[in-house]
């Protein structure tokens, strides 16, 4: 049984940051893309950033220069660094995996993966 847990999120000013964790279980994050999307209210699933199974990092271009996407193999742990937060990065933020399939974190990241975590809010104020 894979399990994803997303710990991290919070309550944070304009300008701040916030540091997401998603520690995988069942599931080692070093063989398949993975990544985070976020789901904010009245908007649609937005993937954020993923990384491929060969280490490259991708962002959507709203987050480019302020997020950073990590991973760390001997925790299997996913992270995601977020800096210069701004109101319209509220959301519930989620940890994911794809299942196999070649490229799938290529061209932008995705919003769908065949696994995906509970889900973590942060909230950012003016």
């Amino acid at each position: 049984q894979v399990q994803l847990v997303e710990s991290g999120g919070g309550l944070v000013q304009a300008g701040g940051s916030v540091n997401l964790s998603c520690v995988f279980d069942g599931l080692n994050l070093d063989d398949y893309d993975i990544g985070w999307f976020r789901l904010a209210p009245g908007k649609e699933r937005e993937g954020v950033a993923c990384i491929s199974s060969s280490g490259d990092p991708l962002y959507t271009d709203a987050v480019k220069g302020r997020f950073t996407i990590s991973r760390d193999s001997a925790k299997n742990t996913l992270y995601l660094e977020m800096n210069g937060l701004k109101r319209e990065d509220t959301a519930v933020y989620y940890c994911a995996s794809d299942s196999g399939h070649a490229y799938y974190c290529s061209g932008s990241p995705p919003d769908e993966y065949d696994y995906e975590g509970q889900g973590t809010q942060v909230t950012v104020s003016s």
